[in-house]
């Protein structure tokens, strides 16, 4: 198989590419009352979109030893509907297709589990729009941002891509743990502006992108900086 060697843009999925807040928090609600716990107010279900589920989980008070009672009451719930209650951000679209027509490789790293982020962007159109989409396991091996990543660079040269030295890789996300997952292979983050990321939650990415209108030139200048 030929490969090729071109800048290669991460892109995070919940926040970033799509408005998925609906569907997950609606499924967090349906968790935490067949559990009997106290469901949290919204600004604690909006911080459940991002970062791995079993971490916000514990965040919110459940318990190890109910854990995958949790997990499982959350998983039925978003598999029922919730995963499918999400649109993807105007203008993403046009966004992808310049930054591929300028010779970037693409790839979604989304913490969500791959078994549901593959069908997601399938169903949006965005498979078509990306060389790959990786996601974290759907059994309870820990993951993070780190691991999806490491995924991803280890995934992408089986389908003839070259993966480029790190100055030459840039992740996007709208949370903190997209700039330290990043961070934890020397890549760059840039964070995005229309995500759900808490005040502050991204003064330490490379910079941040204002609008998805302007996605693909920050994108690019970021790389050009290399």
């Amino acid at each position: 198989m030929t490969t090729r060697r071109s800048p290669l843009v991460l892109l995070d999925l919940d926040g970033t590419l799509v408005d998925s807040a609906p569907g997950i928090t609606a499924s967090v609600v349906t968790a935490f009352t067949a559990m009997g716990l106290p469901v949290p107010d919204a600004a604690g279900l909006r911080s459940f979109v991002g970062p791995p589920l079993p971490a916000s989980m514990t965040a919110h008070g459940v318990a190890a030893e109910r854990m995958s009672e949790a997990i499982g009451s959350y998983r039925r719930a978003f598999e029922d509907g919730g995963m499918w209650n999400s649109q993807v951000f105007p203008g993403i679209p046009d966004q992808l297709r310049r930054l591929r027509a300028a010779g970037a490789t693409l790839a979604v790293a989304t913490s969500k589990p791959e078994v549901y982020a593959r069908p997601i962007c399938e169903r949006f159109g965005l498979a078509e729009l990306v060389d790959g989409v990786y996601g974290a396991p759907l059994d309870h091996v820990p993951s993070t941002k780190a691991t999806v990543i490491a995924h991803a660079l280890e995934e992408l040269p089986l389908l003839g891509v070259e993966v480029p030295p790190v100055e030459q890789i840039l992740m996007v996300g709208d949370r903190h743990h997209d700039v330290t997952g990043a961070a934890e292979h020397g890549i760059a983050c840039l964070g995005v502006a229309w995500g759900y990321a808490e005040p502050g939650e991204l003064d330490d990415a490379a910079g941040l992108v204002p609008a998805v209108g302007v996605l693909a030139d920050t994108v690019l200048a970021q790389l050009a900086r290399h």
